[in-house]
């Protein structure tokens, strides 16, 4: 699929060396950072705030697609946009009223996302999907990094994709979770344009030259 994006999880960096981690990822060929932030409320984990956030983005070059795995999520939108967000993801789960927070996230002139648990079913974002830009579908339980990619993932982005056929053509479908060399390609085959990955990049003796080879496996 052309415009397929790679998104280096920071959640998996070396939290001692995020500087080098983030200027590595600046120098390959990647195309985002996704930042994961975790209330420890919404998710069983608590993970960056917003004072990290400032310091990625006074580092990073590429786009910051920023993940909320936080309750209530429209009391922070304002802050995470001038902390540098250009996409802004959040859980259907924890938004009651997602029309209104997908409104006040365009508002700010950005790209609104929306994510979806294992158990979600695609169908429901329903009459939503038209005002989305992002789907996130969760290839793995939210909350912690490395765990096992779940194998219906394939079949919920399938669906999303027929689904948005009509009503969001453009429509933008982010995978997170478990994501690495092995299953690229399938991932985008299936209908996925955003991959997400920490652990495969990070964890890799030379994080620069797995993007390489991840972005290789896509275009073959």
């Amino acid at each position: 699929m052309k415009n397929t994006f790679i998104a280096p999880s920071v959640l998996a960096a070396d939290f001692a060396n995020l500087q080098r981690d983030i200027e590595i990822i600046n120098h390959s060929d990647a195309d985002w950072f996704h930042v994961d932030i975790m209330d420890g409320m919404f998710v069983p984990n608590i993970s960056f705030g917003m004072p990290v956030l400032k310091a990625i983005k006074k580092h990073a070059t590429k786009l910051l697609d920023v993940h909320l795995m936080i309750e209530n999520p429209d009391r922070y939108i304002k802050e995470f946009v001038d902390l540098g967000a250009e996409i802004i993801t959040v859980h259907y789960e924890a938004c009651p009223h997602l029309h209104r927070t997908i409104q006040l996230i365009h508002s700010y002139g950005i790209k609104a996302g929306v994510a979806l648990n294992p158990h979600t079913n695609v169908k429901l974002l329903g009459n939503m999907l038209e005002e989305i830009d992002l789907v996130c579908i969760m290839s793995v339980n939210p909350g912690f990094g490395g765990q096992a990619f779940i194998e219906n993932t394939y079949n919920k982005i399938k669906a999303l994709r027929e689904f948005s056929k009509i009503k969001n053509p453009d429509l933008l479908i982010e995978i997170d979770g478990g994501v690495s060399i092995k299953n690229a390609k399938k991932l985008v085959d299936a209908g996925a344009n955003v991959l997400v990955s920490g652990s495969s990049i990070f964890g890799a003796a030379n994080p620069a030259d797995t993007i390489i080879q991840m972005k290789k496996e896509i275009v073959d």
